[in-house]
């Protein structure tokens, strides 16, 4: 089998597995979660090889039941999506090793159909990004959207109605991109991305080209949930079970930008959202808006799932910065927070299920000595946390560098403002935990001889939650030790060559 085939394979076997989990679940529960670790483990593998294949050989394309493209449906693989593959099979695997205890324990009689709509969430989510077609891109984006729908309606009080506000939402940003589809194949006749890029120069000032245009914009930023589209997330992510919102949160806005940098400047050339439909402008300040809206909303939330939500508003924003500043300094610092923030954020979410399975709570307030009674655990997020603020030697610093960068080379002096902001409402959130968990007196309890004692004892997350926690927050470091290495023989090359 050559690498080429790994193309298919890491979508279709995530894809039949989910429904075999759904089977076996009838007669062997405790099967299901051992098959999905193993399907998601083949997707990893076949990423690997992919990303090795793009590396060694170039861009790898796939043609479906031998059709040549424009007629045939074609998987395209290059850096861009290379590296996204990587990401996202590696992040879905290590949540779902951590998953067991925590499904157990919140939503005990629904695993089956957990698990196998988690491997269809992850079968959209890279079927999404390893196609070159846009009609396949739709059908993949409902397979995910409807996947993570159910995945957040499963939760806790509350769940119910955040899925249902997210369906509202996610249904009309698929309306969105769907009719843009249309307006696009009005014109031109084709649906493969590859001879879209060829036709469409021609066909810029077309006023079918233009609407279709803007209203993929528009379907993708709902989706991303992009500032002031944002109105599904919150909810979302606070009252979904602690798996989905460490799988969410990490992967399903990630793919959204990947598929707007993919339409704004391979699907579309550069120039038509630079300087024919300045679109870039626009976003770098709706993308700033974001930055400090949602930082300012997460300084006013206790519960620490909601607090993390609005900071993914904010970190939404700066890849969209970086994509909107439209220049090789910003794009390369958005490919690179879109990985930073994906091991970050997949690290607090994991943290805060874990402090929810220890401590049944997730109110900031009562952290008090958390970290001693969780010590690696709050060791994780203390990491992860310096590297959302910025501080070297995490990968979170090197992201922002290289936005500012961009700011620079597009003498935008105000995004340089903003970022600085930002990362000084992070750390005022950020630190109102670890002062809690570190630095606030524990509880204490009278003793027999009058005096007072720390009742805190350790009790750290099984193995099977907190091993998973530190791959990611090791991930955090070692991206950022690692930063050159990756742009210079990766995200280089996933950046456009015209920029």
């Amino acid at each position: 089998m050559t690498y080429e085939h790994f193309a298919v394979l890491i979508v279709i076997v995530p894809l039949m597995s989910a429904f075999a989990v759904a089977l076996l679940g009838w007669f062997k529960r405790w099967a299901c979660y051992p098959l999905t670790l193993a399907a998601l483990f083949v997707s990893f593998i076949c990423s690997l090889g992919i990303l090795n294949t793009v590396i060694s050989k170039g861009t790898i394309h796939y043609h479906f039941g031998g059709w040549e493209p424009p007629w045939g449906i074609e998987y395209v693989v290059d850096y861009l999506n290379g590296f996204m593959l990587v990401m996202l099979s590696f992040i879905a695997l290590v949540v779902a090793i951590y998953s067991k205890r925590s499904i157990e324990q919140e939503i005990p009689e629904k695993i089956v159909p957990y698990y196998s709509i988690f491997l269809l969430l992850v079968a959209g989510l890279i079927g999404i990004t390893v196609t070159g077609d846009l009609f396949n891109v739709f059908v993949f984006l409902e397979i995910a959207s409807l996947a993570a729908y159910a995945l957040i309606a499963v939760g806790e009080d509350g769940a119910p109605m955040a899925a249902f506000n997210y369906v509202i939402m996610g249904t009309v940003g698929a309306c969105f991109y769907y009719l843009g589809i249309g307006y696009v194949y009005i014109v031109t006749g084709s649906l493969n991305m590859a001879d879209l890029s060829q036709l469409l120069p021609n066909l810029y000032h077309n006023k079918a080209v233009l609407v279709g245009f803007a209203l993929f914009t528009v379907g993708i930023a709902v989706k991303m949930g992009l500032f002031p589209l944002h109105v599904w997330l919150p909810d979302s992510y606070t009252y979904a079970p602690s798996v989905t919102s460490a799988v969410i949160a990490p992967m399903f806005t990630k793919v959204m930008a990947y598929l707007m940098v993919r339409i704004f400047f391979t699907l579309f050339k550069p120039y038509f959202s630079i300087d024919l439909i300045p679109i870039t402008q626009i976003l770098t300040w709706v993308a700033a808006g974001g930055i400090i809206a949602g930082s300012i909303l997460a300084i006013a939330q206790t519960d620490l799932k909601r607090m993390l939500a609005y900071s993914s508003i904010a970190n939404i924003g700066y890849i969209v910065l970086g994509i909107g500043l439209a220049n090789r300094m910003g794009l390369t610092g958005s490919l690179l927070h879109i990985l930073n923030h994906a091991f970050m954020k997949g690290t607090l979410f994991l943290v805060a299920g874990g402090i929810m399975y220890k401590m049944g709570m997730r109110d900031i307030t009562q952290f008090r000595g958390l970290h001693k009674k969780m010590p690696f655990t709050m060791g994780t997020f203390t990491i992860a946390a310096l590297s959302m603020i910025g501080i070297p030697p995490t990968g979170g610093f090197f992201s922002k560098f290289y936005l500012v960068l961009g700011a620079i080379d597009a003498r935008q002096w105000a995004f340089i403002v903003v970022l600085l902001i930002s990362s000084l409402l992070n750390a005022v959130y950020f630190f109102r935990i670890i002062e809690n968990a570190y630095l606030e007196p524990p509880v204490t309890a009278y003793a027999t001889d009058g005096g007072t004692h720390e009742e805190i004892k350790r009790d750290e997350l099984p193995l099977s939650m907190l091993i998973p926690t530190l791959i990611l927050a090791a991930g955090v470091v070692l991206l950022g030790i690692f930063n050159e290495r990756i742009i210079a023989f990766i995200i280089r090359f996933a950046v456009p060559a015209s920029f």
